[in-house]
């Protein structure tokens, strides 16, 4: 055979034995994962690990990013593991042959001589026994392997799949067990022992056999010395601490709202909740509940007023305490509100110029066509302020405002905020509401104090899990000076016993037969609602809002990590009046009492200039500023005029009066008459 016979021959079986190979490669690619199955997590509004969800078989997995892991982590990984895996393509001849010769010199398994490569197609098909056969499949499958994906590829489904002892793969979830941190902060002494782990994760368990762990991960730290990779010094610092000697279990923040999030179809979701807030909040409760009684639950919501977004969601003291029916979210049951929607019925009794906070109204036995409400613990007070009244929380006083105010009125200006209470079917809202008498949630009403905290203006609650629509709504819940009025009062209810003074506003209620006890709080931004009652709505004798739930409103402001905001100073024309300063009008609030003596009933007043929402140009840029006409039909003589809460000099019998602005802007004119009643509107002026 001729020499160019041969070299034909010997390059046609190349050519046949390589395309061989790309046929086989094609028909037996290796068993690569296009997208690994991974626990399920749920992200804070930091990007933070709120709560995560094993595999459907059992198994800790998260992705991981070589981005998001120590860069020393992975060269100490690559010097112990692979040290040219950089350069080779899958395997290293070099450390084959060293493995081989160190056999043969000494009959046993010395070193494998696998690549990074090479381990990862052993943990995408695993082997069922050590053998050279199983061997040569291994290096067949890294040189697959190569061909497909980039070194970084390579080494992220090493570290996605890598065994770390009992059901946890890969580096993430190995950090988290290990040492309760992500991959990014790893010590050195950290690095040293993850790196060792996968060789023998069974038998290297730290929680087990702390001892084994030690030494693989010393034989780690000496080899990076032998490298050049870690001074002496250091190495030694590092072998120094300990390995630990438990595992820790994955977070597991906001049970309720995590489950929630796990539908919006969001990969990863990521909600508004701060675990930091988070945790502090579910301490408190927790706490809270076991000096409560057993049966007992404790629901919070904190949330930022400003934007809506909820920052710490507790649902029930523990989602796996059966006795308490901690699978039950109690931010989202309906409950009976007891006194915490007073405020609201004084908001708008302030808004309407009916009320000052230093008028006198009585608290005594009263019947309201039938409904004959009583205090919560049976007295009377007599004469009090609208301040003393709003403070104590005294129920005939504000069933009182609420009469003149009127409770289709309150419902519908809640229900402008976005929150509808729920009465009996075909029912309308009368009297009862103010005590109590209809529905709402915790998160509902977390809403409304939001407002408060917000100067008046309310946004629609959300934590992440809300469809895309259901945007804040910026709704006007009180005008800034009636907002101003009622924080002021609230601000200054007495701290619980042992509680720390921290300038929170806040009010207490506890629902008809001691079912629900309710405090919601609030500073200058933040705003805190606490529920404490049982899951079935049993009675709970000695339950209160001031005892039972206003405690863990101030102790969770405490932990929640959130610096106090205060609140804002009072908005132009408002202020606290004495109550020698008060025009006779709102000395007394005394509707039922003037009416009686009034004879004929007349028509309520009514302004008739300026209409309600109109825009005047009085000229409030210059010098001459025209003052505004006012007018009224209606009502009784005498009349007093207020703008933005504060009296115009003097009565009068007519029916019109001057009004001077301070300034262009928003303001709101009332017109009480000698009966208590009262009409406002609100225009622009110009």
């Amino acid at each position: 055979m001729s020499l160019r016979r041969f070299a034909i021959r010997t390059l046609a079986l190349a050519a046949i034995g390589t395309a061989s190979l790309f046929a086989l490669d094609r028909a037996y690619p290796p068993p690569l994962p296009e997208k690994p199955v991974l626990s399920a997590e749920v992200l804070d509004r930091d990007g933070q690990m709120l709560r995560a969800f094993a595999t459907p078989d059992g198994y800790w997995r998260f992705g991981a990013s070589l981005d998001r892991i120590d860069p020393a982590f992975l060269d100490m990984l690559v010097a112990y593991e692979d040290k040219r895996f950089w350069d080779h393509s899958g395997i290293d001849l070099l450390a084959l042959g060293r493995a081989a010769l160190q056999f043969a010199g000494s009959g046993r398994i010395v070193s494998g001589g696998s690549t990074l490569s090479m381990q990862l197609a052993r943990l995408i098909e695993p082997r069922t026994s050590r053998s050279i056969a199983a061997k040569l499949r291994q290096i067949a499958r890294a040189a697959q392997i190569e061909r497909r994906l980039s070194k970084r590829e390579i080494l992220q489904h090493y570290l996605t799949l890598a065994p770390y002892g009992g059901n946890l793969e890969g580096l993430r979830a190995a950090s988290l067990a290990w040492f309760g941190k992500e991959p990014s902060r790893l010590t050195v002494s950290e690095s040293a022992l993850l790196v060792a782990l996968p060789q023998l994760p069974e038998k290297r368990r730290p929680d087990r056999n702390a001892q084994a762990a030690r030494v693989a991960r010393d034989r780690v730290l000496e080899r990076m010395v032998s490298a050049g990779l870690l001074g002496e010094r250091e190495a030694a610092r590092a072998a120094l601490e300990d390995v630990p000697s438990y595992r820790r279990a994955m977070p597991s923040f906001a049970a309720h709202a995590t489950l929630r999030a796990l539908r919006t179809g969001d990969e990863p979701p990521r909600l508004t909740i701060s675990r930091r807030v988070q945790q502090g909040l579910e301490a408190v409760a927790r706490e809270a509940a076991a000096r409560l009684g057993p049966k007992l639950s404790v629901a919070m919501v904190m949330a930022d007023s400003r934007t809506g977004e909820i920052l710490g969601e507790v649902g029930s003291a523990g989602f796996t305490d059966s006795a308490r029916s901690g699978w039950i979210d109690m931010t989202r049951v309906l409950r009976s509100p007891g006194s915490t929607l007073k405020p609201f019925i004084y908001g708008l009794a302030f808004e309407q110029g009916l009320v000052a906070q230093e008028m006198l109204i009585s608290d005594s036995p009263a019947d309201f066509s039938g409904y004959r409400p009583k205090n919560f613990d049976m007295g009377y007070q007599g004469d009090v302020s609208i301040r003393t009244a709003l403070q104590l929380s005294l129920n005939v006083p504000a069933v009182r405002v609420l009469d003149a105010v009127g409770p289709a009125r309150l419902a519908a200006r809640l229900r402008n905020a976005g929150v509808s209470l729920v009465l009996p079917p075909n029912e309308p809202p009368g009297l009862a509401i103010g005590l109590g008498g209809a529905g709402i949630t915790l998160r509902d009403l977390v809403q409304l104090y939001a407002g408060l905290a917000n100067g008046g203006k309310v946004h629609r609650l959300r934590d992440g899990t809300e469809p895309a629509s259901a945007t804040p709504s910026g709704a006007t819940l009180l005008d800034p000076q009636a907002n101003w009025q009622v924080t002021d009062i609230l601000s200054g209810v007495r701290p619980p016993q042992g509680a720390s003074r921290r300038g929170i506003a806040y009010k207490t209620g506890t629902s008809y037969g001691y079912r629900d006890a309710w405090t919601v709080g609030y500073d200058g931004r933040y705003v805190l609602g606490v529920w404490v009652g049982r899951a079935d709505a049993a009675a709970i004798p000695g339950l209160s809002g001031y005892v039972s739930a206003a405690p863990i409103v101030f102790e969770g402001f405490a932990r929640s990590g959130l610096a106090a905001v205060p609140f804002p100073s009072a908005p132009p024309g408002t202020r606290h009046m004495r109550r020698e300063d008060l025009p006779v009008t709102l000395a007394r609030f005394g509707t039922d009492t003037l009416a009686a003596a009034a004879g004929p009933v007349e028509p309520a007043p009514r302004i008739v200039f300026p209409p309600d929402g109109a825009r005047v140009d009085l000229g409030t840029s210059s010098s001459a500023a025209t003052p505004l006409v006012l007018k009224l039909q209606g009502g009784r003589a005498p009349f007093r005029w207020l703008a933005n809460g504060r009296p115009l000099e003097g009565q009068d019998r007519r029916r019109t009066a001057t009004w001077q602005p301070d300034g262009a802007g928003t303001s709101t004119l009332t017109v009480i008459d000698a009966a208590g009643r009262a009409a406002s509107v609100t225009v622009f002026v110009e």
